[in-house]
């Protein structure tokens, strides 16, 4: 079905969230960006030859919305900790609920609070378990038979430890990290949190970079 012009703009801009951060920066001239997406505009209307200005004051209009939306206070005078943890394996695999059952056998053989990794989503048709490679036979023995989606190793854990407590009650705090991260070009794996603790986990070419560029954010962002 066609859509209206505003909500074709908006289709657009949604799907490109670095035009959605310009918009919102006024670094971005709106006529530029209508004749960029005129064509997409007008295929996903269905009309020919849409009007520029009818495009330009869709995007005005989004560009107020997104503004509003946007108005994030951010925490100041954070206390904070950074660590990192290398030698991560991660294996995406289906869920299967026998697995699940085995749970108590994985968590006897780690040693978290001897520093091995250990973090487990169980989602609603896969499971993402994470563990310090050390571990990595056992894990491969115990997902023998199960349907591996995929597997990563390698991998590095950049941890943000906040001593607040404002991490949580405080909206845009993960989003602004994401975006940091995403405009210094770095890819984002897994994103683990818990009511103190944001973690990062990043190919290790990656890791280096994502560390001061979330130093970067902590210290100018909030």
């Amino acid at each position: 079905m066609a859509k209206s012009i505003a909500q074709s703009v908006k289709d657009v801009i949604n799907d490109s969230p670095f035009i959605a951060e310009m918009l919102i920066q006024d670094v971005i001239s709106f006529s530029n960006l209508a004749d960029s997406i005129k064509g997409k505009v007008e295929r996903d209307s269905g009309k020919r030859d849409v009007n520029q200005a009818a495009i330009i004051m869709a995007i005005r209009r989004y560009a107020e919305k997104l503004k509003k939306m946007s108005s994030i206070k951010p925490i100041t005078s954070i206390e904070y900790d950074i660590s990192t943890k290398t030698g991560i394996y991660d294996v995406n695999f289906i869920r299967n609920d026998a697995f699940i059952s085995r749970l108590p056998e994985l968590y006897s053989k780690i040693r978290t609070e001897s520093g091995d990794f250990l973090n487990l989503a169980i989602g609603s048709h896969e499971i993402s378990l994470m563990v310090s490679e050390k571990h990595k036979a056992l894990v491969d023995e115990m997902l023998k038979g199960e349907e591996i989606v995929e597997t990563l190793d390698d991998l590095v854990a950049i941890s943000i430890l906040f001593h607040d407590g404002k991490f949580l009650q405080t909206p845009g705090v993960m989003y602004l990290a994401v975006r940091k991260l995403a405009w210094d070009n770095i890819n984002v794996l897994e994103v683990v949190s818990t009511t103190n603790v944001l973690t990062f986990v990043v190919r290790r070419d990656d890791s280096t970079k994502a560390f001061h560029g979330l130093q970067e954010f902590l210290g100018e962002a909030i």
